[in-house]
């Protein structure tokens, strides 16, 4: 098989096109023959080994070389063989998952557990731009708020990848939605479901004087404590991301949020997707919501597989609505 091979930490430039042996599926585990991924900021920041810090941590990341040899942790793919006792796939089944690496090759090994059938009604690639966007939104909104029917819900980069998805789950459950984001995605932002559409070049949310029951923040523009002014004494404030850096960022301002939280009458946590031993569940809510017409994958950008550095090297500039999807 064809994989784009991660040896050593660098730029998209290092993601090298190889020729690998086909996999052999262990007990539990499924052969996908891959059709689609998506990229994303887990995927260069550990293609880049960025928060240089985060090496240190026993993460994923490696203190001199990668851990993860192929990138790509979004998989939606037909099964092409299982293992030993697995009995609920079979060859031809189409599914998807967030297996958190494999997804830059032709075929990948994936759990059983991790493992779901796709959406009726997406196609491949659109269901590559699902697993891990849509598990942190869900994670955020519903197990680290969650959103209540009629609660206000504030979404800061409400057209990004998680932000899309994040604007219609709480939609899904029954909350006033506020999007932020640049000029260029207002009318995207507004067309996905958002009630209220702040377009930050013009505005500053944080001194609206308008009050928020949960602030989803996938964005990292403002502080923690800013933010916390936009919140009502009850809220919940829940990080997924900020700005990235070289040695640091954007771990302070995920770590401030919990801290500030021993100190205030909010909530202010984050929403953990990596460390997620739920994903299957998580991916059969989704489809739920999916199959009923209640959030509909936003493409940004989709590149064929020989363009998997170029699709990264977009991605990594921070500049697309929504998500962008590799078809293989």
């Amino acid at each position: 098989m064809k994989a784009f091979v991660l040896r050593s930490y660098g730029s998209p430039d290092a993601l090298e096109l190889t020729t690998l042996d086909r996999p052999v599926p262990g007990r539990g585990d499924v052969l996908v023959r891959v059709r689609a991924t998506s990229v994303q900021p887990y995927d260069w920041h550990l293609m880049r080994g960025e928060p240089r810090v985060s090496r240190l941590m026993g993460g994923p990341l490696g203190v001199r070389r990668p851990k993860i040899a192929i990138l790509g942790a979004d998989v939606a793919g037909q099964v092409e063989a299982v293992g030993e006792g697995v009995t609920e796939f079979r060859p031809g089944d189409e599914v998807y998952a967030m297996s958190k690496q494999g997804g830059f090759g032709q075929y990948a090994l994936v759990r059983a557990d991790e493992l779901a059938p796709k959406p009726e009604n997406l196609t491949f690639e659109q269901a590559a731009a699902v697993p891990l966007a849509a598990n942190t939104a869900l994670i955020a909104l519903r197990d680290r708020a969650p959103v209540q029917p009629g609660q206000s819900v504030l979404v800061i980069g409400a057209s990004g990848g998680v932000g899309t998805f994040g604007v219609q789950i709480a939609k899904a459950f029954g909350a006033q939605v506020t999007g932020v984001c640049g000029p260029r995605n207002v009318d995207l932002v507004r067309s996905i479901g958002a009630d209220d559409v702040v377009n930050y070049a013009k505005e500053d949310f944080t001194r609206r004087g308008r009050r928020y029951d949960v602030v989803l923040d996938c964005a990292g523009s403002h502080s923690a404590l800013a933010c916390r002014r936009v919140m009502t004494r009850k809220g919940t404030y829940v990080v997924v991301g900020g700005k990235g850096g070289r040695w640091l960022r954007p771990m302070p301002h995920v770590v401030a949020a919990p801290l500030l939280s021993l100190f205030v009458s909010q909530t202010m946590t984050t929403a953990d997707v990596v460390g997620c031993t739920e994903n299957k569940r998580n991916l059969l809510a989704l489809t739920e919501l999916i199959e009923a017409g209640k959030v509909t994958p936003v493409i940004d950008r989709t590149y064929p597989f020989e363009e998997i550095p170029a699709a990264v090297r977009y991605q990594e500039m921070g500049h697309a609505s929504g998500k962008v999807v590799v078809k293989i």
